[in-house]
C-alpha cells in the first residue's frame, strides 16, 4: 500500500509539473536560457554525451520544473491550453476523487495543489468542469464535507495552540525589544540590504530546484531503491517554508492551499461557484463562505477576546495564511455576489471586526521588523471591505462596517501610510526596497473611506483637505488628486458609481492633447460624443506610454514641453521674413536699407537690450515679437539685408525642425507604424513646411511667401473660410459646369447671328512689327485702301476684312471670327462685367434689324448667367460659411452647457443638490472615464473588481452601453426613479423567494416520494409477516 501511495503522489506531482509556469525571467534571462540550452542540451534536446540523462532532464524541463518558464518557443502551447487539455482528459475529476476518497495527508495536499495548477489564472473551462462534476454528478456533499472538516480541524488546532504562540511571541517581543530601533521604516530599509531581491532569490531557487531534480532523476535511474531519498518537486521552496512548517501543524498549513483552491474556483467572478460555496442545495449544506470567515476570526485570536492584541496572534509564520484568507473572502464577494456579501456582513462571529482591526490597529511586534507584511495585510483587508460593499444600493453593509469603526482612526491610518511612503521614497534613492508601496496601501484605505463617507457625514468632513488643522493635509490632498470616480450603466440598466485610483501613467497625458480632444471630438447621430471619444482612447493611451518613455530623455522632453513656443517663433519669423522681402526686394548694392545716424544706432541697441529683457518678464508670445523686430532691424543696419535674410531663414529652418521633433515627441508618431505616419496630415503638413523653408533658404526668397499660409492652419476662422468652399465643393462645381454650358450656348448664338457686334478696343504695345491679319495678309491703312478703290473704280462699300483692318489700326479688334474666340470672349468678358456680355459688345442702333434680338440676348445673359447662376455659386459659399459659423457657435455652446459624457444640459441641474459644474468635474469627468479605461488596460485581469470585469468585457466587444446616456445618479432623487429602484429591488427579492420556493417544492416532492416508498415497503413487509405463521402452521406436522 505504501508503494501505491508513492505512485499516486508521483503521478499528481508530474501532472502539476506540466502546468507550472516560471515567469521570473527577464529578457536577458531568456537569452541566457537559450544559450545554455543550446550549449548543454544540443539545442534540440537531443541525446548528448550522457544520453539518457539529457533526454530525461529535457522532459523534466518541459514539465515545468527547471527552465520551463518560457517553453512556448519550443512547443507554442500556453499554460491555459495545457490546463484545458488535462481537464479534457479528466484531471478535474481526478482532483475531486482524490480529495473525497483519500485518507493520506500527502496525497490530499498534492491533489489540492494539482487543482490549484489547473485553475491558475482563472481558467473558465476548468471552473465549469469542476462545477459540472460537483453539481450535476452529485459529488458536492462529500467534497465540501471534506473541506469543511479540514477547516474545523484547523480551527480546533489553532484554539489548542494559541496560548503557546502567545507565550512565544511575548518572549520574542521581550528579547527583541532591546535590539530593535523604534523607527519602523528605517529598520526595514536596514534589514532589506541583508535579503536578496525577490527576482534573484527566485532564479536561485529555480536553479537549485532544477539541479536537484536532474540529480534525483539520475540517481533513480542508477538505483530505484532510493526513491524516497530524493527531494520532491517543492524542494526549492521547502527551505522557505521550513520555519513555518516547524511551528505550525500540518492541519493548519494545509489551509493555505485549500483557501487558494477555493479562491481560484471563484476567480473572474464565477457567480455559480460563488453561490455554490455557500449553498449546495443538498440535504446537508456546508457554508464554506461563513466557515472561511470563522477561520479568519479564529486565527486572529478573537475567540479569546484579543481584538486589540492582533500582534499576539499574527506573526511572521502565519501572516501569509491570514493574507490568503482575506484574498479568498474577497474573491467570494466580488462580481458582485450580494448573497455572499450579506453572509459575511451579517455573520454572528467577529469577522468584520477583525477585518476592521487589521486596518486601523498596529500589528506589533511584526510591524517593527517586517512592515511590508503588515502593509500587505492592511491592503488585503481594505480590499475585502470594498468587496463587501461593491455594487450595493443599500446602506446595510456600510452601516455594519461603520458600527465599530471610528472615522478618526481610519483617517490616521491613511496619513501614516502616506508618511511611510515618503520615507520609503527617500530610502529608495539610496537602496531599493521590495514589497507593496505604503502609498498604495494608504490609497486603498482612502478609497474605502471615500465609499464609507457617503453614509457618514463626520468621515465625509474629515476627508476634505484643509478640514484638519493638524498635519496630514498633504496626504488627503495627494489622495484626492489621484482618485477619480465615474458612473457606469449595468446590463440591467441600473447605474453604479465607481471610485478608483488614477494610474500613474495618466500623469503623462499632455495639456495640448486634452485641449485637442475636448475641442475636436464630434457628435454622432444621437448627439453623443462618446463614440468618437472612445475611438481616440487607444491613441491617447499610446501617447501616454510614449510620453513616459521620453521622460528618460531630458532634451527631447524639454523640446516637447515647449512645442507651442516653437510654433509661435516659427510663425513670427515667417511674417518678418516676408516683410523684409516685400519692402527691400530686389536686394542689390544700391543701399536700399540706407544708413543710420549714431543716435538712432544707439537707440536701436538700447531697444534690443530692452526687448531681450522683456523675454524674461513678459509672457512668451508677447515678448517674442518685439525681440525679433529689434534684432532684425539691428542686423539689417549692421550686416546688411542679404545676410540678415539668410540668418533669419536659417533660424526659421532650425526652429521648425525643433518644432517637428517636439511634435513627434508629443504624439509618438513613429511608434504607430508607417501607415499611421502617412495618414497623419498634421505631420505631413509640418514636413512640407520644413521643405518650403529649405527652398526659401537655398533656392529663392519668394518661396517664403508660402509660409504665410500657416495663418490658415493656426486660425479656425480662416479654416472655416476655406471649408465654406470645399465642404459643398460638388455643388459649386456642378453649378460652374452649368454656367459653362450656358456660356457655350450663348457663344454659339453670338457666332451665328451677332458676329459683327463682337468688337473690343485694345491697347497695343508700341515698337512692334505690323500686325498681320487673318491668314497672314498684311493690314492696310484706310487712305491706301481708298486710293486703290478710286483707281479700280470699285464700290464705295468697305469690305468687312478691310473694316477689321481699320478697326485694328484704330485699337478695335473683332473677337468672334471663330467659335473658340466667341467662347473665350463670352467667358472672359461676360462673367467679369456686372451687366454681362452686353457691356463689351458694340452698341447697336435702334434702326438695325437685329436690335430687338440683341436686347433679348443681353437681357437673357444678364438674368440667367449673372443674376441666377453666379449668385447660386455665391449663395452656396455664403450659406456654407454661415452654417460653419453657426456650427462653431453651437459647438462652443454645447461645450459650455452640455455634459460631454451623458449629454445632459445645464438646465437639468437647476435647483438640484449637484450643480452642473460639480457634475462635469466629479461625476461625469471625461478624463476620469479615460483613466478608468487605462486602468483596465494596465491592471492584471485576475485582480479585477466586478465593475472592472464588466467594463473590460464591454471594451473588448466595443460596446458603449456602459456609458450613461442622458442619465446621472445625482438626478435619480426624483420620485419616479426612486420608485423604479424600489420596484427593481422588490423584483429581485421576489425572484429569490420564487427560487427558494422552487427548491422547497423539489425537496417536498422528494420527501413525498421517499415516504411513499417507505409506506410500500412497510405494507410489503406486513403482508409477508402475516403469511409466515400460516405457512409454518401447515408445515409443522411434517
Amino acid at each position: 500500500m505504501e508503494k501505491e501511495e508513492k505512485l499516486c503522489v508521483k503521478i499528481l506531482q508530474t501532472l502539476r509539473e506540466m502546468l507550472e509556469k516560471k515567469d521570473s525571467f527577464v529578457e536577458e534571462g531568456r537569452t541566457l536560457r537559450k544559450i545554455l540550452l543550446n550549449r548543454y542540451l544540443k539545442g534540440d534536446y537531443g541525446v548528448g554525451m550522457n544520453g539518457h540523462l539529457v533526454g530525461t532532464h529535457s522532459k523534466t524541463s518541459q514539465g515545468g520544473a527547471g527552465f520551463s518558464g518560457q517553453d512556448s518557443d519550443k512547443t507554442g502551447i500556453s499554460v491555459s491550453d495545457i490546463q484545458c487539455l488535462l481537464d479534457k482528459e479528466g484531471a478535474s475529476e481526478l482532483v475531486i476523487d482524490v480529495i473525497v476518497n483519500t485518507k493520506n495527508d500527502r496525497i490530499f495536499s498534492e491533489g489540492i495543489l494539482l487543482g490549484i495548477a489547473l485553475l491558475e489564472g482563472g481558467n473558465t473551462q476548468t471552473q465549469y468542469s469542476f462545477y459540472q462534476q460537483l453539481h450535476e454528478q452529485k459529488k458536492s456533499e462529500k467534497f465540501f464535507k471534506v473541506l469543511y472538516d479540514r477547516m474545523k480541524a484547523a480551527q480546533k488546532e489553532i484554539r489548542s495552540t494559541v496560548t503557546v504562540h502567545t507565550t512565544d511571541l511575548g518572549s520574542k517581543k521581550r528579547e527583541e525589544g532591546s535590539d530593535l530601533v523604534p523607527s519602523g521604516p528605517r529598520v526595514r530599509v536596514r534589514d532589506s540590504t541583508l535579503h536578496l531581491k525577490e527576482g534573484v532569490k527566485g532564479q536561485l531557487t529555480e536553479a537549485s530546484s532544477a539541479t536537484s531534480k536532474a540529480y534525483c532523476v539520475y540517481r533513480r535511474e542508477m538505483d530505484p531503491e532510493i526513491d524516497m531519498m530524493c527531494p520532491g518537486p517543492e524542494a526549492g521552496s521547502t527551505e522557505e517554508k521550513s520555519a513555518e512548517e516547524v511551528t505550525m501543524s500540518p492541519a493548519i498549513t494545509i489551509m493555505r492551499p485549500i483557501l487558494r483552491f477555493l479562491q481560484l474556483l471563484c476567480e473572474n467572478h464565477n457567480r455559480e461557484l460563488q453561490n455554490f460555496l455557500r449553498n449546495q442545495n443538498n440535504k446537508t449544506n456546508y457554508n464554506l463562505v461563513c466557515e472561511t470567515l470563522q477561520f479568519l476570526d479564529c486565527i486572529c485570536g478573537s475567540t479569546t477576546g484579543g481584538l486589540g492584541l492582533l500582534g499576539l496572534y499574527i506573526n511572521e509564520k502565519n501572516v501569509s495564511l491570514v493574507n490568503q484568507t482575506l484574498e479568498s473572502l474577497t474573491e467570494y464577494c466580488q462580481g458582485p455576489c450580494h448573497e455572499n456579501q450579506t453572509c459575511i456582513a451579517t455573520h454572528e462571529s467577529n469577522g468584520i471586526d477583525i477585518i476592521i482591526a487589521l486596518i486601523v490597529n498596529d500589528i506589533n511586534p511584526l510591524g517593527k521588523y517586517r512592515m511590508e507584511l503588515v502593509l500587505q495585510l492592511k491592503n488585503n483587508a481594505s480590499k475585502l471591505l470594498l468587496a463587501i460593499m461593491e455594487s450595493r444600493h443599500d446602506r446595510e453593509n456600510a452601516e455594519r462596517i461603520l458600527f465599530n469603526m471610528r472615522p478618526r482612526e481610519l483617517v490616521d491610518v491613511m496619513k501614516n501610510a502616506y508618511n511611510q511612503g515618503l520615507e520609503c521614497d527617500h530610502g529608495d534613492e539610496e537602496g531599493g526596497d521590495d514589497g507593496v508601496s505604503p502609498k498604495d496601501v494608504g490609497h486603498n484605505i482612502y478609497i474605502l473611506a471615500h465609499q464609507l463617507a457617503r453614509h457618514n457625514k463626520v468621515l465625509q468632513q474629515m476627508l476634505k483637505p484643509g478640514s484638519d488643522p493638524e498635519e496630514g493635509d498633504e496626504a488627503l490632498k495627494h489622495y484626492a488628486d489621484h482618485t477619480a470616480q465615474i458612473e457606469i450603466v449595468r446590463h440591467d440598466r441600473t447605474m453604479e458609481q465607481i471610485v478608483f485610483p488614477v494610474p500613474n501613467i495618466c500623469e503623462f497625458l499632455t495639456r495640448e492633447s486634452k485641449c485637442r480632444v475636448f475641442n475636436t471630438t464630434e457628435r454622432d447621430e444621437q448627439g453623443s460624443k462618446v463614440n468618437d471619444f472612445f475611438q481616440q482612447t487607444e491613441d491617447l493611451y499610446s501617447e501616454m506610454k510614449w510620453q513616459k518613455k521620453i521622460r528618460n530623455n531630458p532634451a527631447l522632453f524639454w523640446f516637447s514641453r515647449h512645442i507651442s513656443l516653437w510654433g509661435s517663433i516659427s510663425f513670427n519669423l515667417a511674417v518678418f521674413i516676408n516683410l523684409a522681402v516685400a519692402l527691400f526686394y530686389p536686394f542689390g548694392d544700391d543701399g536700399d536699407e540706407g544708413t543710420l545716424s549714431p543716435l538712432f544706432s544707439a537707440l536701436l541697441w538700447i531697444a534690443v537690450a530692452i526687448c531681450t529683457s522683456m523675454l524674461f518678464f513678459l509672457s512668451k508670445p508677447v515678448g517674442i515679437r518685439p525681440f525679433l523686430v529689434s534684432v532684425m532691424l539691428r542686423s539689417i543696419y549692421t550686416i546688411g539685408l542679404g545676410p540678415t535674410l539668410i540668418l533669419l531663414g536659417a533660424a526659421n529652418l532650425c526652429n521648425k525642425i525643433v518644432f517637428l521633433v517636439s511634435f513627434v515627441g508629443n504624439r509618438g508618431t513613429f511608434t504607430r507604424g508607417y501607415r499611421a505616419v502617412i495618414l497623419d496630415m498634421a505631420f505631413l503638413y509640418h514636413v512640407a513646411y520644413v521643405l518650403v523653408c529649405m527652398l526659401g533658404l537655398f533656392v529663392h526668397e519668394f518661396f517664403y511667401s508660402f509660409l504665410l499660409f500657416d495663418l490658415v492652419y493656426r486660425e479656425e476662422t480662416l479654416l472655416n473660410v476655406i471649408k465654406s468652399v470645399t465642404r459643398n465643393g460638388r455643388s459649386i462645381i456642378l453649378t460652374a459646369v452649368l454656367a459653362l454650358i450656358l456660356v457655350y450656348l450663348f457663344s454659339i448664338i453670338g457666332f451665328l447671328f451677332l458676329k459683327d457686334d463682337f468688337t473690343m478696343e485694345v491697347d497695343r504695345l508700341k515698337n512692334r512689327t505690323p500686325v498681320t491679319g487673318n491668314h497672314g495678309v498684311p493690314t492696310m491703312t484706310l487712305p491706301s485702301m481708298m486710293g486703290a478703290c478710286l483707281k479700280e473704280n470699285c464700290s464705295p462699300t468697305i469690305p468687312a476684312s478691310n473694316t477689321a483692318d481699320e478697326d485694328s489700326e484704330d485699337g478695335i479688334e473683332r473677337t468672334c471670327d471663330t467659335l473658340l474666340m466667341c467662347i473665350v470672349t463670352v467667358l472672359n468678358q461676360g462673367l467679369r462685367n456686372g451687366g454681362g456680355v452686353g457691356d463689351v459688345l458694340r452698341r447697336p442702333s435702334k434702326d438695325e434689324p437685329l436690335f430687338a434680338a440683341r436686347v433679348v440676348y443681353d437681357l437673357l445673359f444678364f438674368f440667367i448667367v449673372i443674376i441666377i447662376v453666379l449668385n447660386l455659386i455665391f449663395g452656396v459659399i455664403i450659406d456654407t460659411f454661415a452654417d460653419l459659423r453657426s456650427e462653431k457657435q453651437k459647438k462652443e455652446e454645447i461645450l459650455k452647457t452640455t455634459c460631454f459624457i451623458c449629454g445632459l444640459e445645464r438646465d437639468k441641474f437647476d435647483n438640484k443638490t449637484v450643480s452642473f459644474e460639480e457634475h462635469i468635474k466629479s461625476e461625469h469627468n471625461m478624463w476620469h472615464y479615460l483613466y478608468f479605461i487605462v486602468l483596465v488596460k494596465v491592471k492584471d485581469p485576475t485582480e479585477y473588481t466586478g465593475p472592472e470585469s464588466y467594463v473590460a468585457q464591454m471594451i473588448v466587444e466595443k460596446n458603449l452601453d456602459w456609458f450613461p446616456r442622458m442619465r446621472a445618479m445625482s438626478l435619480v432623487s426624483n420620485e419616479g426613479d426612486s420608485e423604479q429602484n424600489e420596484i427593481r429591488n422588490l423584483q429581485e427579492k421576489l425572484e429569490s423567494t420564487m427560487s427558494l420556493v422552487k427548491q422547497l417544492s423539489g425537496q417536498l416532492a422528494e420527501l413525498k416520494e421517499q415516504m411513499t416508498e417507505q409506506r410500500k415497503n412497510k405494507q410489503r413487509l406486513g403482508f409477508l409477516g402475516s403469511n409466515t405463521p400460516h405457512v409454518n402452521h401447515h408445515m409443522s406436522p411434517h
